[in-house]
């Protein structure tokens, strides 16, 4: 019998396991010990050396080490025995292994979905408490229990949408640290960390509590849906938490014939709601960029993109909305589609340094894809709506104020559609402005976009030169710019 000890990481197991796979010791021959030696009847027992002669070379498919790796997260007593015997089968050429119609493989398929899923809770379920502004101290601090060791796989999903904002998550076994712009995780969670996440008050509390009591439909109540879909076992880290087995037992007292909670199903109709909503005092504008909250785009963003170039340029080029790069940045047009921009400005000998670029949208809007299990789900590009590009006109239209530029050019739909304040842009085609025209107190060039170039294919090439023609256009409109 082999005893295999290493530190309780994956990183230690997968050492280890090399090491007896090019030994060739079967799984029934392992004993796995993670962690300190802590007097297991096996302990004194130690591996055979292993040969002298080189190792065998070891085919393992790509995929096989993320898999291993997700399911050693599933806390199980026999998880690295069933991740070795796992591996010595895929090793020995037995793929089945990792598939869910095997005896092993449905175990590890079952195990991941598991894990997976215990993300997304911690998604679902996580709630920040703001602590008091603290030099060195995170402004928002988290308390929670998963079942399993998904820590690192989760937080990615709340620095995206955090931003900058530093906080601090921990757990039972762990906590991770965000500063603004780098991820630390700390094992074991150290005791202070734990007490500050645990012992923060929340000055929120009251709001949430009464608008989940105000939301909370009675004649909808379906406990064990309710119960599947948020777990017990989170209620008592929730802030709702305490409220929930209260609005269930009044639900079964009779609220349920109301058809929603009895604060709103008591009121006297569709007029005192209408003169109730009149009432409320309407948000104020935000007074900056940076500050903006107009729509909803800002809360996937890390960063708001402002406008960049000289302040006297005689040409202003709008773009769409900030790319993934630029949103991490804080810079508009250095990712890929400025990299054919800045190409296309070369060709038209137009210097960047004397054009002012900006966006139409100044967050980045985006869909995920990619799942729980991707350490780093991709950030796919989304179109503004209509609301969207509108709620960024102001901004918009206090760059064309300060920069007064002599030539503006659009690229793409989108610019156009915020420059003519018209919010409608799949109804403005783009050769129907093939000719440069007035518009305000400049000329209009309108031009297609640097990442519809990328995206046309083997129409890029005449995208291009497209492109290229409308910026040497503005330049000879603009004659001093270049």
């Amino acid at each position: 019998m082999h005893a295999a000890r290493f530190d309780g990481s994956f990183g230690g197991w997968r050492s280890e396991a090399r090491r007896l796979l090019q030994a060739g010791v079967p799984p029934h021959a392992v004993n796995w010990q993670a962690g300190k030696d802590d007097g297991n009847l096996f302990a004194s027992l130690v591996p055979e050396p292993v040969q002298a002669s080189s190792p065998p070379a070891l085919l393992i498919p790509r995929e096989l080490p993320e898999l291993l790796e997700n399911a050693a997260r599933f806390r199980a007593e026999d998880r690295w025995a069933l991740l070795y015997r796992i591996l010595w089968r895929v090793s020995q050429g037995d793929r089945a292994a990792m598939l869910a119609g095997d005896s092993d493989g449905s175990v590890l398929q079952r195990r991941l979905k598991s894990v997976y899923r215990e993300a997304h809770h911690m998604h679902a379920f996580l709630r920040f408490r703001q602590r008091p502004a603290e030099a060195g101290a995170p402004a928002f601090v988290a308390w929670h229990e998963p079942a399993h060791d998904i820590l690192e796989i989760a937080v990615e999903h709340f620095a995206e949408r955090l931003g900058r904002a530093t906080w601090l998550i921990a757990t039972p076994d762990a906590a991770a640290l965000w500063d603004g712009s780098q991820m630390r995780i700390l094992r074991p969670c150290p005791i202070e960390l734990r007490e500050l996440a645990r012992g923060a008050e929340d000055p929120g509390a009251e709001l949430w509590l009464a608008y989940y009591g105000a939301t909370f439909n009675p004649a909808r109540l379906n406990r064990d849906v309710l119960e599947s879909n948020m777990p017990v076992r989170f209620w008592k880290d929730l802030p709702e938490g305490p409220l929930i087995p209260q609005l269930m037992s009044q639900a079964r007292a009779g609220q349920q014939r109301l058809a929603q909670t009895a604060s709103v199903g008591e009121r006297a109709g569709k007029e005192v709601l209408i003169a109730s909503d009149r009432a409320q005092p309407q948000r104020a504008p935000s007074t900056s960029l940076e500050d903006c909250r107009g729509c909803d785009i800002w809360r996937g963003a890390t960063c708001v993109v402002p406008g960049e170039g000289p302040h006297d340029a005689r040409i202003m080029l709008v773009g769409e909305q900030p790319g993934d790069q630029e949103d991490l940045a804080g810079r508009p047009f250095i990712g890929p589609a400025g990299q054919v921009l800045q190409r296309a400005l070369a060709e038209a000998e137009l210097p960047r340094e004397r054009v002012y670029l900006t966006n139409a949208v100044k967050h980045f809007k985006w869909l995920p894809r990619g799942g729980p299990n991707s350490r780093a789900a991709t950030r796919l590009h989304a179109t503004p709506k209509p609301g969207e590009i509108k709620a960024c006109r102001r901004w918009l239209g206090e760059e064309l104020e300060q920069v007064a530029p002599q030539v503006v050019v659009a690229l793409g739909k989108t610019a156009l559609a915020a420059l003519l304040q018209t919010y409608e842009p799949q109804r403005l085609r783009l050769a129907d402005f093939a000719e440069p025209f007035r518009h305000e107190e400049h000329w209009l060039v309108v031009a297609p976009h640097p990442a519809a170039v990328l995206r046309a294919g083997d129409g890029g090439e005449q995208r291009f030169d497209e492109l290229v023609a409308a910026l040497t256009r503005a330049r000879q409109l603009a004659p001093a710019a270049g």
